[in-house]
Parts: C-alpha cells; structure tokens; sequence
C-alpha cells in the first residue's frame, strides 16, 4: 500500500500543470459510429468437438442442397459441424469490397471450434438487410482437449475470431453534417469543458461553436467552405487543445481494493482513528486415553479450540484540508492505511460529510 500512494504521489508532482487534451480524443461527431451486424453460421472441419444439434443437421443439408446432393437431416450424424452467431461491427466510412473482422460464437453444444472454418455467412443488419458476407478460418487463441475422465483447456475454445473474415457487400456512409452543421459529443460530458471547446474553436473560426449542453458542441461549417475540404475542417479542430475539467470523484472497487481519486478531491479537515479488532481461532485434535485399568473406557480423539483475540493500536490522526492528491496521499500514507482500510475510511468520510467529493463504489 505505502509503494502504491508513493507512486501516485510521485506521478502526480511531476505532472505538468496545466496539459491541454486534444479536442479529438475527448469528443465524437455525432452520426459518426459503427452498426452491429449479425447473422447465422455453420463452422466444418472439427475434430469431433462439434454439435448433433437438429440444427445443425438441418443446415448442413440446405447447403448440400444447393449442390445437387439431396440428403435427410437424419442421416447425418457426425459432431464435426457446429451452428454458430456470426458478429461484427460495420464502420462508419466502410466501402463496399473492403474486409472487416468477425466474432464467431457457438450456439449449440460444441465443445470447440478449434480447426474449424466457417462456410459463407451473410450477415444483416437491424434492418434486415445484408450488409457483409463472412466466411474463412477460425482462430481460438487457445485449445481444448480432454478424454473420458479430464479435459484442460486454455481461455475459450467456444469463441473465435476471423480476421478481415467479411467482405462489406453494402456500406452505410454516415451522415453528420445537418443543415451546415457537426455536433461533437463530449466522451463524459461536462459543463466547463464543453465551454472550453466551445471557446478554443471560436478563436480559430469566430462565432462558430456553441456549447449546447454538458454532453455537445455544436459548430457551424463556415460558408465559403468547399466539399472537399470538410476533412481538413474537421482535422484543424479536432486537433485544438483543451484543458479537460475533471470532478472531484473517489471510486472504489471493494472486491480487489483498487482506489482511483481525482486530482481535485479534498477533504475538511477532520481526526481519523482506524483500528481493527481480529479473531484468530485455532483447531486442534487430542487424543483422549482412559485411566489404566478403568472398565469400558476407550481411546477417542477430542476436539480443541483456542481462540484468540488481538487488537491493533490506533491513535487518532488530524488531516488537514487538502488541496492536491499528492498531498492527499502524503497524508493517508503517513498513517500506514490498507487498502481496505481506505474503503472504509472514504466511506465513513463521506458519511460524515468531510469528503468533498462523489464517492463511486463498484
């Protein structure tokens, strides 16, 4: 506990103090995002780790079908095929012809889709039409083996990956232009940094940008501006600099003792005295032996338990108002704190009203 409030002490002193974040990696256009496709497959070529689902069986034999070979589902039987949901995502820009990656993920019984190649799969959208086609091997990251008594496996055998396994049949151009103007949409929207945006693209192109929430910006295209320099437009402002506001914010993971606060967290100034009282019980076993010569003992085994209490020493520790984290974690660190001692520390903190921040516990 004491390395990690030293680093983030240490990280937090050689920080400079005023860093402008580009307006890019803060905010997205609206109208610019991906759409989920999805569809139905069938992966061939397992090694016995396949499904005998109906199914199955019955996709496998429209397919044959369409070859010339007429065959009832119920004369295959084989667990070398494997019904599957194939998925991915259709970016925003993507033309027809180009490849796009696809998530491949058993839907049946089958054990592994390792060695497994997914035949030609059409993959639709929310409105049913077909955007990509997705078909090749699949790859698993990983493998699964195992007889009659074990198995052992290593991360999912279940889900695989097709790298540029879709070919985009339809693309979905997107639109973000409305009436002669973009909205940026803040990543995590705030007031004073939606301002700032706001300011920071007038001043290039002067008024142009108004903040209309915590969570948008919206920018008006300047008049004289040609079609083909829209790009460039949306590349100048994107690459203006900001000081991004950050809220005074506390968020525990009680589960594995992470603790992140925010660089403008503060507390009043308050006395704090943490102990803990523990309990540490101990079972032995003993063997019982009768008195020599006494009628009808026996030997028994008897239970023993030695318990044992223990309780740390706390004194009573006076924070002052603080004004930075690194400060913040000089002072918790001076008291030898846990981490979950932390948690309960911020938690009774905020309880108590000295904790001048929102506390997020996970």
């Amino acid at each position: 506990m004491r390395h990690w409030i030293e680093v983030l002490a240490l990280m937090l002193l050689l920080a400079p103090g005023a860093r402008g974040e580009r307006i890019k990696d803060i905010v997205q256009i609206e109208g610019v995002r991906g759409n989920p496709i999805w569809g139905y497959g069938l992966v061939v070529g397992l090694n016995g780790s396949g499904d005998s689902s109906e199914a199955s069986k019955r996709a496998l034999a429209n397919i044959l079908r369409r070859t010339g070979l007429v065959l009832n589902p119920d004369d295959i039987s084989t667990k070398n095929i494997a019904s599957v949901m194939v998925t991915a995502e259709l970016p925003p820009f993507a033309r027809a012809g180009s490849k796009i990656d696809v998530t491949v993920s058993t839907i049946g019984s089958a054990g592994s889709l390792q060695g497994g190649t997914l035949l030609m799969a059409p993959l639709m959208g929310a409105d049913g039409q077909v955007y990509a086609v997705a078909q090749g091997a699949v790859t698993i990251g990983g493998f699964a083996a195992g007889g009659k008594a074990s198995s052992v496996s290593k991360n999912h055998p279940t889900v695989g990956r097709i790298a540029g396994g879709a070919i985009v049949e339809k693309s979905e151009l997107a639109s973000f232009v409305k009436n002669g103007r973009i909205n940026l949409q803040l990543r995590y929207a705030d007031f004073t940094t939606a301002e700032r945006i706001a300011r920071a693209v007038s001043k290039v192109y002067p008024q142009s940008s108004t903040a209309v929430d915590a969570g948008s910006v919206e920018v008006v295209l300047p008049r004289n501006l040609r079609k083909g320099d829209l790009s460039g437009f949306i590349d100048r402002i994107g690459a203006l600099e900001v000081e991004v506001d950050q809220p005074a914010v506390v968020i525990i993971n009680e589960r594995t003792g992470t603790i992140v606060v925010g660089e403008k967290v503060a507390i009043s100034m308050v006395a704090i005295s943490h102990g803990s009282l523990s309990i540490v019980t101990k079972e032995a076993q003993q063997v019982s032996q009768p008195m020599p010569l006494s009628p009808g003992g026996t030997t028994e085994k008897v239970e023993r338990t030695e318990i044992k209490t223990v309780e740390q020493k706390s004194n009573l520790h006076v924070v002052p108002r603080q004004v930075t984290v690194a400060e913040l974690a000089r002072a918790l660190n001076a008291m030898g704190l846990t981490p979950r001692d932390l948690v309960a520390i911020f938690e009774a903190l905020r309880q108590a009203g000295a904790l001048q921040a929102e506390l997020k516990i996970m």
